[in-house]
C-alpha cells in the first residue's frame, strides 16, 4: 500500500494508507483528514479539495487542466504549488506525498 502524509494548517500530520489509482481527495475522505470537503465528489467544480503540494513531488504530478487552473482562482490564498486533490490518482511514483492543507477551504 502507498502512502501519504496531508498536514493541517496548524501541522498536524496525518500519515495514511493510499491504494492506487484513489485521488487524494477520496483518500483524504476515505480516512476522516479535516480540512478536505470534497463537496463536488470529485468532478473539478467546486475546489473544496484544495491542498499546496510539496515541492518535490511537482515534477511527478499530471498537469494542470484548464479547468482546475480556472477553479484555483477562486480559492483563498491560492500558490504556485496549489492544486485540487480530486485531480491527483495516486500511484506508485507519489509514494510519500506531502500534501499541505490550506488554513480553510471555499
Amino acid at each position: 500500500m502507498l502512502q501519504v502524509t496531508f498536514i493541517e494548517h496548524d501541522g498536524t500530520p496525518h500519515l495514511v494508507s493510499a491504494p492506487p489509482e484513489r485521488t487524494l481527495m477520496q483518500i483524504a475522505l476515505d480516512n476522516g483528514v479535516p480540512g478536505i470537503l470534497g463537496d463536488c465528489g470529485g468532478s473539478c467544480s467546486c475546489a473544496t479539495c484544495h491542498a499546496y503540494v510539496d515541492a518535490r513531488w511537482a515534477d511527478k504530478l499530471p498537469p494542470t487542466s484548464e479547468t482546475e487552473t480556472f477553479m484555483l482562482e477562486g480559492v483563498p490564498d491560492p500558490r504556485e504549488n496549489s492544486r485540487l486533490c480530486c485531480q491527483i490518482k495516486m500511484q506508485a511514483a507519489l509514494d510519500g506525498i506531502v500534501v499541505q492543507l490550506p488554513e480553510v477551504q471555499v
